[in-house]
């Protein structure tokens, strides 16, 4: 892609078989069946969240568990928001010939969600966690399970796409 996030007719990235306007269809492609993994558990967990409130119990808990569950359940809304964006901004720019314009931004939108996605799954584990292990022990678990989302999900690919760039 060129400074301006259009993509240029021979980036490094794409195959030596398809021409510009392949090559945004194919991504466009990709980013897509992302999302439908993604948006279908968040979707999940917000229906989930959003019945927690609901229940006597959760009524008679104290402050820490309003504030995590309302963090939480922000979090889970944002992220189902940015997972869905991309579907409303391509109906929005369907056939104006804007895809390379598009696709950037729906990237950024698709990784804004899933560090949503990610705050959001780490609330819904202390909300759990925090029933059944004493509080401190939870939070620490949340710990251990954000940083392994982080590894995962942005170390790793990070690191992969630094050494990838030494090569070349």
């Amino acid at each position: 892609m060129t400074n301006n996030g259009s993509v240029t007719d021979n980036p490094p990235y794409g195959r030596p078989d398809e021409d510009a306007g392949e090559r945004l269809d194919r991504q466009w492609n990709e980013l897509l069946q992302e999302l439908r993994l993604a948006q279908t558990g968040t979707q999940i967990l917000f229906a989930f969240l959003l019945s927690i409130a609901f229940q006597n119990r959760f009524q008679d808990a104290d402050g820490f568990t309003h504030d995590v569950y309302a963090v939480t359940l922000i979090a889970s809304a944002l992220a189902v928001g940015l997972f869905l964006a991309p579907v409303s901004f391509h109906r929005l720019v369907y056939r104006r010939k804007l895809r390379d314009r598009m696709l950037p931004i729906a990237n950024r939108m698709t990784i804004g969600g899933m560090l949503f996605l990610v705050v959001a799954i780490a609330g819904g584990v202390l909300l759990a966690a925090d029933v059944i292990l004493p509080r401190p022990v939870a939070i620490s678990v949340v710990a251990i399970v954000l940083l392994v989302f982080a590894v995962l999900w942005y170390v790793v690919p990070a690191w992969v796409r630094r050494t990838n760039a030494d090569e070349e």
